[in-house]
């Protein structure tokens, strides 16, 4: 594949995992075609103790106060009539520290991976502040307006169809990236035996629970229950949620674990996920081919991606726990279900990736 290099200045945010996992990605494929990379925390560019806050605030509402939070995502995240509140006053408190980065750096684009860093490089590009040109990587599925700004110059999006809502909605280019996850989710992982082997209940078929980078879910200890007698081992991701392990370790079949570094080798060893964020935790899933079902996911861009996901036949979503169970006992059986929601998940990666980044740079 022809490539031009070029110089990239990744703009991520250390909201739990996803962000900077895509960042990475970026990183390497970019870095692959000859470019040069540097990734920043947007939160690190706003005032001190501000980003640190924000980032604290946001995991106490998601962990202890969910609806607190999708009160904040239906104020500030979902498209209404009339002024609505957005975050780009937050934004513009690191306008200097980007302008002075970008005086250092000399990127040739500007490659926001979070919806706080797409408003800061819109807004400066709209006033002509900043010179250099922003395309942003919209790692949801549910495309809240915080994401859009009509002063960026391109977005990559997931799907086509989310590629179209933005261009609709900014009157910018957007383009089908597909997903951007690492080469090592995409094939068999060599320790998959290994996993497999480990299982103390090698007669119940092992199902991933996914609570994120920090351990959130509602009701977790009903669903393993309810995993669990229906037959199968619940093996629940409890992240940097240390206090979650030990409480979930408790209850019986259930294999609670921390923070899992090999998680293509479990995946592979596993039969489903079980998801509640629609994030990159269901996309590694797919592209592993796992079948991913969305169960009581968390709110806001949580539940709305949850629900886009299964509209484009990517993932199932159970609203109840009976629907859970049908949708385990359908996914994880070999046969035509299982390989159709495998063969559908996988087609979330064959959009054009970096290219459009580069283009960009041949374009400058």
């Amino acid at each position: 594949m022809n490539m031009a290099p070029g110089r990239f200045l990744i703009l991520s945010a250390g909201m739990g995992y996803g962000h900077h996992a895509v960042a990475a990605e970026l990183t390497r494929r970019l870095e692959a075609g000859g470019g040069l990379t540097t990734t920043v925390d947007v939160l690190d560019l706003l005032p001190t103790g501000i980003g640190s806050g924000l980032r604290s605030f946001y995991r106490s509402v998601i962990c202890r106060a969910p609806l607190v939070y999708a009160g904040l995502y239906a104020a500030f995240f979902r498209a209404g009539a009339g002024p609505r509140p957005g975050s780009a006053p937050l934004a513009a408190l690191a306008e200097r520290r980007l302008l002075m980065l970008v005086a250092q750096q000399r990127p040739d684009v500007i490659v926001p991976v979070f919806h706080l860093a797409a408003q800061l490089t819109g807004g400066l590009r709209s006033r002509g502040a900043l010179l250099v040109p922003s395309a942003v990587v919209v790692t949801d599925f549910a495309v809240h307006r915080q994401w859009m700004h009509p002063g960026n110059d391109l977005h990559l999006c997931l799907t086509p169809d989310v590629a179209h809502q933005v261009r609709r909605t900014v009157g910018r280019p957007a383009v089908t990236s597909g997903a951007l996850v690492a080469p090592r989710f995409h094939t068999l992982a060599p320790t998959t035996a290994d996993w497999q082997q480990r299982s103390d209940s090698p007669d119940r078929p092992p199902v991933l629970i996914s609570t994120g980078a920090w351990g959130v879910g509602a009701h977790l200890g009903q669903t393993i229950r309810l995993v669990a007698s229906a037959g199968y081992r619940p093996v629940v991701l409890c992240g940097t949620n240390t206090r979650l392990r030990r409480d979930l370790s408790r209850i019986a079949h259930a294999d609670a674990r921390g923070w899992v570094d090999d998680m293509p080798g479990l995946m592979t060893a596993s039969r489903a996920l079980i998801d509640n964020a629609a994030g990159q935790t269901a996309l590694e899933a797919m592209a592993a081919g796992l079948p991913v079902v969305s169960y009581r996911p968390i709110p806001g861009h949580g539940r709305e991606g949850a629900r886009r996901m299964a509209e484009h036949g990517l993932t199932e979503y159970a609203p109840d726990p009976w629907a859970l169970i049908r949708a385990l006992d359908r996914l994880t059986a070999s046969g035509p279900a299982r390989e159709l929601r495998i063969t559908t998940a996988r087609s979330l990666f064959s959009g054009a990736g970096v290219r459009p980044l580069e283009a960009l740079v041949r374009q400058g």
